[in-house]
């Protein structure tokens, strides 16, 4: 182990027990658990029963959507404010379907009030789910009222921007930017380049980087005027580098030097962290010798990447020189050089050197975060240590710590992977307890591994709770249960299969091949709505 390693860890961890001793220290570092409402929309001005009766309502897998949820929220007497429905929004962010019928119906009520953050949040849930039209439906019905400034916001079409880059829907994300920055409220508290910034930082993300390069451009050669800040130059860069481009990175950073944009930090930070990335460290450290000589001395990120880069290529030995400069720096090491570290100390298979260094940040001060657990997790995964993964999240709920939603996600993709059902099962009803609503993916594992158990009629469920919520589920999940149900001649589970597909919207081929296998049954085919057929975006027409 490197000395700058030794220095910061007095005992020696056993290898084959190196988290016993570790989490009796943590123990003493205990954090107060997580009650069942989100300290960051802790309420005040509901009770802890108003929301378990709503969430019981959400997680009932007899109600659906729609009239059935309103006439059954309407019987719980319970009055619906701001606080109570942001903190149902947390709980139960992969439930768009049941959280608009909430949505709508609390502003159904007279004395209801809405805010901005609740409006906000409605958008994004219908948004990440890709029901666009609801979205807008929503949108445009608060800007032609008169309270448009008391919900709508730049914030707003962020997020409709950064979803529909998501989506791979370039052209909506463009011209949701222009529609935005053409209404008042957003030109009288933007000027529209931070709007812009994030747009081309949205397709950057999503791999559309030629896209915002396209549409830069042309906004330069439409106004010659206009003058692009660093921080756009800084995105575009940055994106070449995510999008593996080393030769247009290279060019644009050409371009960016011959236009005279003077680089800041953040620009050999981008350029550092583009290197690393494509396994080129030596590069990114001659660039940090280079960025001093221009007088910009580097910052925390930009060690911290370098150090990661190290880490990554295995290279510990070099950690050990460049942890040595970084801690005469000013901000010294940070949360994420810590967690770069035991990353790349479980990827190597070294649970010993990884349980160090998590010792070693929590006796400099450092509180490990879900992030930093996931690697350990990762490893347990990849090795299927089971035991050890259960353990270590035991202690970690013990101490106080809150596994967040990767976490969750890797424990059971682990468990579905060793066939370990009743354990899966248990921690996807630990997950749901803890807020975690679960998602498309945690959904499909758990199915096909209840399919591998020959659980059928729980898979069937659980497909079924899937819909119900407004997640669209994979084509595969789908033929699997169907070619499942054929082969056995499950005919009842087939028919029910069939008709539940029929409420999932814009899926055309999991709708076509349900029509195909009912006729194969002998059911009688349904007509589905042409409306759900024909859902096109607001934004395509715009």
């Amino acid at each position: 182990m490197m000395n700058i390693l030794r220095r910061g860890s007095h005992t020696r961890v056993s290898l084959y027990s190196p988290f016993r001793k570790l989490f009796s220290d943590l123990a003493a570092l205990s954090v107060p658990v997580n009650t069942l409402i989100p300290p960051s929309t802790a309420p005040h001005n509901f009770s802890q029963a108003e929301f378990s009766v709503i969430s019981g309502l959400l997680r009932n897998p007899a109600i659906s959507s729609g009239p059935s949820l309103e006439s059954e929220l309407n019987q719980t007497g319970v009055e619906p404010e701001p606080g109570l429905l942001l903190a149902v929004f947390e709980h139960f962010d992969h439930s768009p379907k049941l959280l608009h019928t909430l949505f709508r119906w609390a502003e159904s009520k007279p004395e209801f009030k809405c805010s901005a953050a609740l409006f906000n949040c409605m958008i994004k849930v219908l948004a990440k789910a890709k029901e666009f039209d609801s979205a807008w439906c929503l949108l445009l019905d608060k800007i032609g009222g008169h309270e448009a400034l008391d919900f709508v916001s730049k914030d707003t079409f962020v997020i409709l921007i950064r979803r529909y880059a998501r989506a791979g829907m370039v052209e909506a994300a463009i011209r949701t930017f222009e529609f935005a920055n053409n209404l008042d409220i957003v030109k009288n508290f933007d000027s529209g380049a931070s709007l812009f910034e994030i747009l081309l930082d949205s397709l950057c993300k999503q791999g559309r980087v030629k896209a915002a390069s396209e549409y830069f451009h042309k906004r330069k050669e439409l106004d010659q005027s206009w003058a692009p800040t660093v921080r756009i130059y800084n995105i575009l860069l940055n994106g070449w580098f995510r999008s593996k481009n080393v030769k247009d990175a290279e060019r644009f950073w050409l371009e960016m030097r011959k236009e005279n944009v003077t680089p800041n930090v953040v620009t050999y930070g981008t350029l550092v962290e583009g290197y690393c990335r494509l396994r080129r460290v030596d590069r990114a450290i001659r660039l940090v010798k280079e960025m001093r000589k221009e007088g910009i001395e580097p910052n925390a990120i930009v060690y911290n990447t370098v150090i990661d880069g190290l880490v990554e290529a295995g290279r510990f030995e070099e950690v050990s020189g460049m942890m040595e400069r970084f801690l005469v720096c000013e901000p010294g090491p940070t949360m994420v050089t810590y967690t770069s570290l035991v990353k790349g100390y479980c990827k190597a298979g070294d649970l010993e050197g990884a349980s160090k260094i998590l010792k070693m940040m929590i006796s400099r001060g450092f509180l490990p975060s879900p992030t930093t657990y996931n690697y350990f997790f990762r490893y347990f995964s990849k090795f299927g240590k089971v035991d050890d993964a259960m353990n270590l999240y035991r202690k970690m709920i013990e101490s106080g710590y809150t596994p967040d939603r990767l976490t969750y996600h890797t424990l059971l993709k682990m468990l579905c992977k060793e066939e370990k059902l009743d354990l899966a099962i248990q921690v996807s009803k630990e997950m749901k307890c803890r807020g975690c609503d679960i998602d498309l993916d945690t959904s499909t594992m758990l199915i096909h591994l209840l399919c591998r158990m020959y659980k059928f009629d729980e898979a069937s469920a659980e497909f079924e709770d899937m819909i119900r919520r407004g997640v669209v589920p994979h084509y595969l999940t789908f033929k699997r249960l169907n070619d499942e149900f054929k082969k056995r001649g499950m005919i009842d589970l087939a028919q029910k299969l069939c008709n539940v597909m029929s409420f999932v919207p814009r899926s055309m081929e999991l709708l076509d091949s349900c029509s195909k296998d009912l006729k194969c049954f002998g059911c009688k085919e349904k007509t589905y709505n042409a409306e759900s057929r024909n859902n096109v975006s607001y934004t395509k027409g715009m």
